[in-house]
């Protein structure tokens, strides 16, 4: 009977739909990120291969089944002259696989990771306020201050970079660590001459709150603190703020973080009393000239982040992200 054949075959079509939106994190109903459903292994490229030929087969599927009924309807409707059952690809609303996208939103997700809105050890959401629970988190544990800094270089333990890598060697096993590394930074727009965490770090410093932002519409839940010239940026994850986020900044990562700096100041001057060749000279200056700006930046970027630790602000979830974002908009970086 026709109408048990159309019946069935718009069941799959929807199946098949939802299965593709609930693969992403926008979805309420995300699971775990195609990646590490597909992973049969240590490689990340042989992950991404999996779920290419998976979203494929999806794809495929989906197009036959929508042109299966657009001949059932063309025939009971007598519509043979005017119309034919096929469907063009790009009118077949599901994803197929892309290697950058996937690869971003799988840092996506690493991040996500880290601040405990999902864990590896349990799927879909995990954290979104209420009571924190650090024993959900056995696999790869989160950071527990809930702040990330994203810099130039590894100046601390919560380095974004550094977390991400770590994160990398837990999901996918440490044996590939390196192929894996490489293959992400491939997917990034890498440049010949950078080695694949310099690509890495690039990326978290100019690409991945721009991604953020468009995957949450503007609306991130993640919120990224930054110095105007962006020499110092963290983040934190708003569902886990509390009164004295702000101070913790001020006083774990920004202050020490000036003090490295005026170490590293002290370092080249004293280097620049030695013999050194012009070259060196020249390089010496240069650093310093850019640390002077630096320091004269974070001056006054941390007399705004102290006024603000001492407001200890609090925020209501309920009131969403555009109000809470707003009390701190004088040091977060701008949504764009």
């Amino acid at each position: 009977d026709q109408l048990d054949v159309v019946n069935v075959l718009a069941q799959k079509c929807i199946e098949i739909s939802k299965h593709d939106w609930d693969i992403f994190e926008d979805s309420w109903d995300f699971q775990r990120h195609p990646l590490l459903v597909h992973k049969d292994g240590s490689s990340l490229e042989q992950a991404f291969n999996n779920w290419s030929d998976f979203a494929e087969e999806q794809f495929q599927r989906l197009k036959a089944n929508e042109e299966e009924l657009n001949r059932i309807f063309i025939e009971i409707y007598g519509l043979q002259d005017e119309l034919t059952p096929e469907v063009a690809d790009e009118d077949i609303t599901i994803r197929r696989a892309d290697r950058e996208r996937d690869v971003r939103s799988f840092i996506s997700y690493a991040v996500g990771c880290m601040f405990g809105r999902y864990s590896l050890d349990e799927e879909g959401l995990v954290f979104a306020g209420g009571e924190f629970d650090l024993g959900r988190y056995k696999s790869f544990p989160v950071v527990e201050d809930n702040i990330l800094t994203i810099l130039d270089d590894e100046y601390f333990e919560n380095d974004i970079v550094t977390r991400f890598i770590d994160f990398v060697r837990v999901a996918f096993g440490p044996e590939m660590l390196e192929e894996n590394l490489e293959f992400i930074a491939d997917s990034l727009n890498r440049s010949a001459s950078e080695t694949a965490r310099e690509t890495i770090r690039k990326y978290f410093l100019r690409d991945f709150y721009k991604d953020h932002t468009r995957i949450y519409k503007k609306r991130p839940i993640y919120w990224l603190f930054s110095s105007p010239d962006g020499t110092f940026n963290c983040l934190i994850y708003m569902h886990r703020y509390d009164r004295d986020t702000i101070s913790r900044i001020r006083t774990d990562y920004l202050l020490p973080f000036q003090d490295k700096l005026a170490a590293e100041e002290m370092q080249l001057r004293q280097l620049l009393t030695t013999d050194l060749t012009a070259r060196e000279k020249n390089a010496a200056n240069k650093r310093l000239g850019e640390i002077d700006k630096a320091m004269s930046e974070l001056s006054k970027y941390q007399e705004l982040i102290h006024n603000l630790a001492n407001k200890r602000e609090e925020i209501d979830l309920d009131d969403g992200v555009v109000v809470n974002h707003a009390k701190f908009q004088n040091v977060l970086a701008k949504i764009r």
